[in-house]
């Protein structure tokens, strides 16, 4: 699986949660703490190319994939792919 991009909050529940599960699942990710880096929502959103109202914003390599749970589902959609 390509490079996953988690933009989000450490104080995020969710965006805590897309780090377990690519953890879970061994997937390579690269997780980017917005308040760390000083990112805001508009800056998120110039970097994805769509507006940004929640965290995390998740990527998939180059596609957008949305918050937690489009990740969870394309996860799911694609464990056979995964395993391998």
């Amino acid at each position: 699986m390509d490079q996953v991009t988690i933009y989000g909050r450490s104080s995020c529940g969710f965006c805590m949660r897309a780090k377990m599960l690519c953890e879970s699942m061994q997937l390579p990710y690269t997780w980017v703490d917005m308040v760390a880096e000083g990112m805001s929502k508009a800056d998120v959103a110039e970097k994805i190319g769509k507006p940004v109202h929640t965290v995390p914003q998740i990527l998939v390599g180059q596609q957008y994939i949305g918050g937690y749970d489009e990740f969870s589902v394309y996860v799911r959609e694609h464990a056979a792919e995964l395993a391998r």
